[in-house]
């Protein structure tokens, strides 16, 4: 009976929290999708924007907040509007392990030294790791991949 209550417990406070992520996610996801012109993202997000994609990519993925499951919706809007492929693998990349408060935090607990040095080794790595995806996987592949979530989200 007891692991019975305590499932039900961790059940209710993931579910809690999720329904006090995901609205605000998506209401900023809703404004992005109207405001942001899909030229201005390919222009500076596309195929061939170069080191500004990448550096706008890590930016918006450090600076965000809330779980990796709300990188998700963020990276499909960025697909819709044209996004380069490395750049949403960045994206997601930095979410997931570039947080600027993470680093504060690493820095008041950890030291400077180790915050710094974890976060070039993930800069580093996952530029590399959207560079060797993003050859592995053919221009039809990632047609393919485009045009299935566009597909899907009509």
């Amino acid at each position: 009976m007891k692991l019975g209550t305590l499932i039900f417990k961790n059940t209710y406070m993931n579910f809690s929290e999720m329904l006090g992520v995901i609205p605000p996610i998506f209401l900023l996801l809703g404004l992005f999708d109207v405001w942001v012109p899909r030229e201005t993202i390919i222009r500076y997000m596309g195929e061939k924007s170069g080191i500004t994609g990448i550096f706008l990519s890590i930016l918006l993925g450090s600076a965000a907040a809330g779980p990796l499951y709300g990188a998700f919706p963020v990276a499909a809007i960025m697909m819709k509007k044209g996004a380069g492929f490395s750049n949403i693998l960045i994206f997601l990349g930095a979410w997931s392990t570039m947080k600027i408060p993470q680093v504060l935090f690493e820095m008041s607990s950890l030291g400077t030294a180790f915050a710094i040095t974890r976060w070039a080794v993930d800069l580093v790595g996952i530029i590399v790791m959207a560079v060797i995806i993003e050859k592995l996987i053919s221009p039809e592949e990632r047609s393919e991949i485009y045009r299935k979530h566009i597909e899907e989200n009509i």
